[in-house]
């Protein structure tokens, strides 16, 4: 399996010929072998390097170079392994600016896609894993995706992360720093990982990928400072000046409040990629022209301004006025305060794409407020959702792909394999279905014929997340909504 590692590495390009002797004693050495490897057997194209990293992986365990064989230890291990087989980044980032100089900069990132599925820092075995499909809903398809990509830490690895004392290096695993980085029991090792500086407003900034992609070359780009999330004219300015690098990418970024905001909330990023999103497809229904800007409501469950211009400076200019009018906007009718007990509640997620030669920026109104009524957010998934899906709609969700969680996948099953039994006997037998167990009832009603449970399920379960995205729009979809929602548009 070693020598076919080294096919591997060859036919991939991971590393030349002339390098076949250093690498191959390095991994010797790594894996406390004295001879090199004899005849193997031959690599297929068809083969996946977890494949063909998996039973070096049970060797390494069998032979107590890895202390047991839980996924961190083998991960950190396979990491170190596809370390030795790639160049250093200085090489890698020549690679990339040579493609872009020489073919264009698409040919350039679909190379640095593929390396970092070869180098198997994206694990496509485990992204292959998400269970995913759509559904038809008034504003258009919208996707879910259950996530399974992401596997379960066992008691061990749980207690080794909690009494883990942090060195504070690096400082959270989104820092430029994380290349090549060893992993401990809190951050995963990145020997495997190659990332790519890039220039917006003067700074520099980095290009990756995420190593669990959740859609085609999901990928993140990261502030080189430690700094926390802010939404200001600098990030408009900062994603429009990235599709103007990459026009063959949308980019956003998570608002900057609690709640309405993302999970890593430190440290300044954006999140992109080569990908079409519900949201994007969804039309116009108000629309107004000032100063050859564009200016239209998207027909959304969620609440969006949807800029469109020929250049960009007059898009960052009227994005930062709607933001700064925004911020300060009230409308107790419909439970929008900007602020309470001096805490702001009104931010924006914007995401910004090149289409039809035109440069457009989509402004969703955020706002997160909490109250007595709804403890988690006014405008959050409320308590009735929370057994599909409960946590933050950051960027991904805003843009209509649910992400769910991975016991829906076995939750989904069992409702599934009892549908047609009393919905007592279902509960008592299945204690994990008690959360579901007034919306089973409410199918059962529904559906009392259908024969095709998996299909209704898929529907049903699609139906909930658009009421998840209604619940976080702020601008309601109904007569009321609609009408503050236009005159806040044209007041603008």
């Amino acid at each position: 399996m070693i020598g076919k590692l080294l096919q591997f590495g060859l036919k991939k390009k991971l590393f030349e010929p002339e390098d076949y002797n250093f690498v191959m004693n390095n991994l010797m050495a790594l894996l406390k072998l004295s001879s090199p490897p004899e005849n193997s057997t031959q690599y297929s194209e068809k083969e996946k390097i977890s494949d063909i990293l998996s039973p070096i992986l049970d060797y390494a365990f069998e032979q107590k170079i890895i202390p047991d064989n839980t996924t961190t230890s083998r991960d950190k291990l396979d990491a170190q392994i596809m370390g030795i087989l790639i160049a250093r980044p200085s090489e890698i980032i020549k690679k990339f600016y040579e493609l872009n100089l020489k073919y264009g900069i698409k040919a350039a990132t679909d190379w640095y896609y593929k390396f970092s599925q070869n180098t198997n820092y994206i694990r496509t075995d485990r992204t292959s894993k998400n269970i995913s499909w759509t559904t038809a809903t008034e504003f258009g398809n919208i996707e879910l995706t259950i996530n399974l990509s992401k596997p379960e830490k066992d008691p061990k690895e749980i207690a080794a992360a909690k009494n883990f004392k942090s060195s504070g290096y690096p400082k959270c695993i989104l820092c430029a720093e994380n290349e090549g980085y060893q992993g401990d029991a809190q951050l995963p090792a990145r020997q495997n990982h190659r990332i790519i500086p890039i220039i917006l407003t003067g700074e520099k900034w980095f290009l990756q990928y995420s190593p669990y992609s959740y859609f085609n070359e999901h990928c993140i780009v990261l502030s080189e400072e430690h700094r926390p999330m802010k939404i200001n004219k600098q990030t408009f300015r900062r994603l429009l000046e990235f599709v103007e690098l990459f026009p063959h990418y949308f980019i956003g970024s998570n608002a900057d409040l609690p709640i309405v905001g993302g999970s890593i909330l430190s440290h300044d990023h954006f999140q992109g990629g080569n990908y079409n999103f519900p949201m994007a497809n969804a039309p116009i229904f108000h629309e107004i022209t000032k100063n050859n800007i564009q200016i239209g409501i998207v027909k959304w469950p969620m609440s969006v301004i949807r800029l469109k211009a020929e250049f960009i400076e007059p898009l960052i200019d009227f994005a930062d006025k709607i933001l700064h009018i925004w911020k300060n906007y009230s409308n107790p009718d419909l439970d929008i305060l900007s602020n309470s007990n001096n805490e702001p509640h009104n931010t924006i997620t914007p995401i910004a794409r090149f289409r039809d030669n035109n440069f457009e920026l989509d402004l969703v109104l955020r706002n997160n407020r909490t109250s007595t009524e709804f403890p988690d957010g006014i405008f959050h998934p409320h308590e009735n959702l929370h057994h599909i899906k409960k946590e933050n709609i950051g960027l991904i969700e805003v843009m209509g792909l649910a992400i769910l969680p991975g016991r829906l996948l076995s939750e989904l099953q069992l409702i599934e394999d009892n549908f047609n039994k009393n919905i007592e006997e279902i509960c008592t037998q299945n204690i994990e279905l008690e959360k579901h167990k007034e919306w089973i009832a409410k199918m059962q009603t529904k559906y009392s014929e259908n024969k095709n449970i998996k299909q209704l399920l898929n529907k049903e379960v699609g139906l909930k997340f658009l009421d998840v995205l209604k619940d976080s729009g702020v601008f309601k979809t109904d007569e009321t909504g609609l009408k503050a929602f236009v005159k806040f548009v044209n007041t603008i």
